[in-house]
């Protein structure tokens, strides 16, 4: 194994030794679940991510525009790994060696290129695969040097802390700012609303002067805002955005990205000084070489039960690839869908693992419907495709709070429902306390 160690062996118990790959919504929902319940059948439950803290997801935009803290937002695995009753082992997965069954970790380095953990190995019984998945430049030139991206925490902040510099030489030199962000999707449209409300929240400080100061473009390749919304939905975001100040341009599928800006398929120029790609979603590229049936966009397709083309290793959340019987397309890469998958395992597992005779029922997926938030200007959502309200369409308070909700069930399953409750009366305190923008 040259520098590779060993981690992971058998635990005393001979219970079975679950690894769950990625942090995110479903992977720690799922050591969290199983770790609290652990039974004789199930050994030794171990987190594996390469970052050291959690952020939901669809709050990053939030972070990356510093209208939410950071620092009161993230749950550090190692605390969270104390009180759940699971291992946390820092790493990211390279490879997997299915024969020995065992997950390969590449070396941890310093900033500096010094190697501060050498690879190592994780011995698992049953593995669990929750990477997530990132944003998908399709080989668009310039994307990946010119661009930032705010698919994971640590994106989310290097994004937040270069717009705090760029708002600083704004307001001592009296420059515009102007951002431009790709992909009008639930992110893009999100970013570009949480910007608008920093851009007032900074005004409102003295941070900036006049608002053509501070310009926010937001660019769709299709032909309307929010694809996956009903077309309500989508014209009346567009419609709110721009009565916000933000530019929409639909239909301009971008051709290139430069330090000034995105040129586009027609061939006009968008300039920008900062620029965010928000656009496609792709699974990690390394999961193509696990020898495991994927997609091309390299997430990895799984049966009724969440399993690979391996029964002993599972795939949820963004990085799974699963179509329902009789539907034409693989369900959407959401924290609905994640969450869903993740409370399936968390059920199923344990009874596998305890009772060998038995037999799960498939996965089913409810759609309860979708939100999307405008910051705290407005809110839109449509309802899922079931009971009364099949199909409708709520905005307003009403959308503000399912989208509030969802957030704080996510942390109440996490934490406990006490303790999240907790966590969001210091919210609101802090709401009320605390500078509404991040200044440091």
């Amino acid at each position: 194994m040259g520098k590779e160690q060993e981690a992971g062996s058998a635990t005393a118990s001979g219970g079975a030794r679950i690894v769950v790959v990625g942090g995110g919504v479903a992977g720690l929902e799922i050591a969290t679940a199983l770790g609290k319940g652990r039974t004789d059948a199930i050994g030794s439950v171990t987190l594996v991510d390469s970052d050291s803290a959690h952020v939901w997801k669809p709050m990053l935009h939030t972070i990356a525009a510093g209208t939410r803290d950071l620092a009161q937002q993230q749950t550090t695995y190692l605390a969270q790994a104390s009180d759940a009753s699971f291992a946390y082992q820092p790493g990211e997965m390279c490879g997997l060696d299915r024969e020995a069954r065992e997950v390969l970790l590449a070396p941890i380095e310093a900033p500096d290129g010094r190697e501060i953990v050498p690879g190592r190995r994780i011995a698992y019984d049953r593995l669990v695969i929750a990477v997530g998945s990132g944003a998908n430049d399709f080989g668009t030139p310039g994307v990946d040097e010119h661009c930032f991206m705010i698919d994971s925490r640590r994106k989310a902040d290097a994004f937040n802390s270069e717009i705090r510099l760029r708002m600083v030489r704004c307001m001592t030199s009296g420059e515009q700012l102007r951002v431009a962000i790709v992909g009008g999707g639930a992110t893009g449209v999100e970013l570009a609303a949480e910007l608008v409300q920093l851009a007032e929240s900074a005004r409102a400080y003295g941070a900036l002067g006049e608002a053509a100061r501070f310009g926010i473009v937001l660019i769709e390749a299709g032909p309307r805002l929010l694809p996956g919304f009903p077309e309500e939905i989508s014209e009346a975001t567009r419609l709110r955005l721009q009565a916000l100040g933000v530019s929409v341009i639909v239909n301009g599928r971008v051709q290139s990205a430069s330090e000034e800006g995105f040129v586009l398929a027609s061939g006009e120029f968008v300039p920008a000084g900062l620029r965010v790609w928000a656009a496609g979603v792709k699974a990690p590229a390394f999961l193509a070489q696990l020898g495991l049936e994927t997609t091309q966009g390299n997430q990895l397709k799984v049966n009724g039960q969440l399993q690979t083309s391996d029964p002993h290793v599972y795939a949820v959340g963004d990085c799974a690839s699963f179509t329902l019987p009789g539907a034409s397309v693989p369900l959407p890469p959401t924290a609905q869908v994640a969450h869903q998958q993740a409370r399936y395992l968390v059920e199923t597992l344990p009874r596998l693992l305890k009772e060998p005779g038995f037999r799960p029922e498939g996965f089913a997926y409810r759609d309860f419907g979708a939100l999307v938030s405008l910051a705290h200007y407005d809110a839109y959502g449509s309802l899922g495709k079931f009971g009364l309200f099949n199909g409708g369409v709520i905005r307003g308070r009403m959308a503000m709070l399912s989208h509030i909700m969802l957030y704080r069930s996510h942390q109440a399953r996490i934490y406990g429902f006490w303790r999240g409750g907790l966590l969001w009366l210091i919210d609101l305190m802090n709401s009320r306390l605390r500078p509404s923008i991040r200044l440091d």
